[in-house]
């Protein structure tokens, strides 16, 4: 089991999560996080740091999201420290639909 980055992280971008990840499994797009579900050891300490509550455990209904996140773990750069969050995170901070609305496949700039 893993656990994934779903479309709540979206525009909002935190990286509290980054910082407490003992594996290193985030990789940073221009504008989310994922998790690469290949390196995650399913600690679970990233899940509670999220304040965007974008980080889940593995489930039959997060599939999809299981396999978005290793698509973009190998094309984008890992992140390992905390970077500050978009300016206008917040305004995002609890919208729906925000990855067909807003995601882009672009890379972030990693550390």
């Amino acid at each position: 089991m893993t656990f994934v980055v779903t479309d709540a992280c979206v525009r909002c971008k935190y990286t509290d999560c980054v910082e407490v990840c003992p594996v290193d499994c985030f990789y940073e797009g221009e504008n989310m996080l994922v998790i690469n579900p290949d390196e995650c050891i399913d600690c679970g300490v990233c899940e509670p740091e999220c304040p965007a509550e974008a980080i889940h455990p593995e489930s039959e209904e997060l599939l999809k999201w299981v396999e978005i996140n290793r698509e973009y773990a190998s094309q984008w750069p890992v992140l390992t420290k905390k970077k500050d969050a978009p300016a206008d995170a917040d305004a995002f901070l609890g919208q729906e639909g925000k990855f067909e609305k807003y995601f882009s496949p672009n890379p972030g700039s990693g550390d």
